[in-house]
C-alpha cells in the first residue's frame, strides 16, 4: 500500500494518492456562460440607492437639531451626503448588470462586484440549508433571493440576488434535491 506524507491512512484495500495538478490542467470556470440578473434588479438596486443616501444626509442634518448629541454635522457634510446619491444610482445599476451565475453538476457559481469582482464556486456537497427571500421592493419587481448556508455558520454564505421568482424556486428545488440525494457519508467534514 502506497501513503503519501499527508499522514492520512487508506481505507481498507485502497491506496490512497495525492498527486499535483499541473496548473494548465485545471477545470477554466471562467468558460461557464453566467446567467445574468434581472433587467428589473437593477430597478431594485437604483429605488435602494435614492432613498438610502437621502436618509442618511437628512439624518446628518437632523444631528444639528437634537439636543445633548454632541456632533453638529457641518452643512457640506449633508451636502456631500445628498451628492453621493448620483455615485449610488451608477454603482448600483452596474452592480446588477455585473453579476452572474450558473449551477453546474457539482456546484453553484456566483461572480459579482464593479470595481473589486468576487467568484465564489460553492459545491453543493457543503451546503446544508436553502432557502429564499424576498422584501417588498423585490416581491413587486418580482424578484428574490436564494441563500445557502453551510455548516457551522449563521448567516448565510452564498446569497445569489436578482433571480425572478420563478428562477429563485427552480434553483432552491434543484439544491435541495442535490443535497437531499447526497448520502451522508459523502458530505466534505472539517477535521482540525
Amino acid at each position: 500500500m502506497e501513503v503519501e506524507n499527508n499522514g492520512r491512512e487508506p481505507v481498507a484495500g485502497e491506496a490512497f494518492f495525492n498527486r499535483e495538478v499541473p496548473p494548465e490542467s485545471l477545470p477554466r470556470y471562467e468558460a461557464v456562460a453566467l446567467n445574468r440578473a434581472e433587467r428589473s434588479f437593477a430597478w431594485y438596486q437604483i429605488i435602494t440607492a435614492i432613498w438610502f443616501w437621502p436618509l442618511v444626509g437628512l439624518a446628518s442634518l437632523a444631528t444639528s437639531y437634537i439636543p445633548r448629541i454632541g456632533f453638529q454635522s457641518p452643512v457640506w457634510v449633508t451636502a456631500i451626503l445628498f451628492a453621493l446619491v448620483i455615485p449610488g444610482l451608477i454603482h448600483g445599476w452596474l452592480y446588477a448588470r455585473r453579476i452572474g451565475w450558473a449551477v453546474r453538476e457539482h456546484d453553484l457559481i456566483y461572480r459579482t462586484g464593479v470595481i473589486w469582482r468576487r467568484t465564489i464556486i460553492l459545491p453543493f456537497t457543503r451546503i446544508q440549508h436553502v432557502e429564499t427571500l424576498s422584501g417588498p421592493i423585490e416581491r413587486w419587481l418580482r424578484l428574490m433571493r436564494v441563500k445557502c448556508f453551510t455548516a457551522g455558520g449563521m448567516t448565510a454564505d452564498l446569497t445569489l440576488y436578482g433571480l425572478s421568482a420563478d428562477q429563485a424556486r427552480q434553483v432552491r428545488q434543484f439544491l435541495l434535491e442535490q443535497i437531499r440525494d447526497k448520502p451522508a457519508g459523502s458530505r466534505d467534514h472539517d477535521e482540525d
